[in-house]
């Protein structure tokens, strides 16, 4: 991780550069699974409104990854939202993304032992995500990271743009 990157709770100042790092990441990530016309609908200024929600709503918890004063990440948790799940003793790690000029240059991992730190500080024993069954990279990152594929007690599709996209869901235990 360069020694430049800083991460830091997320406040309303950064909606913008939260959503053109989400738009700017899904429009990378997702080429080729999610529909174009998707991607393409995908805007900075929608996406800063609805950050803007996000950050006052105060249900998830949300880091940002800055370098030179600039927002170059970030990730998103909070309670698990699965009804197999016990939302007092199990996170989940809703968003994680990066632009994609910052792909391999450790703002990912940097943005996930922060988010595992906030997690383990808020008691949760364990934690979820779900992920695109077809984002292999995203796969490998978290397996990666140590999250193994969850038994599936039911399944979770994204509907996008008239496509059925399956979605596997990810466990780790958060060691205290």
């Amino acid at each position: 991780m360069s020694s430049d990157l800083i991460i830091r709770d997320a406040a309303p100042k950064d909606a913008s550069g939260i959503a053109t790092v989400q738009v700017l990441s899904w429009r990378a990530a997702y080429r080729g699974i999610l529909p174009q016309e998707v991607l393409d609908k995908q805007s900075v200024d929608g996406r800063t409104e609805r950050w803007h929600e996000i950050l006052a709503d105060l249900k998830s918890h949300t880091l940002v990854a800055e370098r030179a004063d600039n927002v170059v990440g970030f990730g998103s948790m909070g309670a698990a939202r699965d009804e197999d799940t016990d939302p007092d003793t199990v996170g989940e790690v809703w968003a994680l993304y990066a632009l994609p000029d910052e792909w391999g240059q450790g703002v990912g991992r940097a943005l996930w032992l922060a988010g595992e730190a906030h997690l383990r500080s808020r008691g949760y024993h364990s934690l979820i995500l779900w992920v695109l069954e077809a984002n292999e990279r995203a796969r490998r990152f978290y397996e990666g990271a140590g999250c193994a594929l969850a038994p599936r007690k039911r399944a979770k599709v994204l509907k996008a743009g008239g496509k059925q996209l399956p979605q596997v869901r990810y466990q780790k235990v958060l060691t205290p």
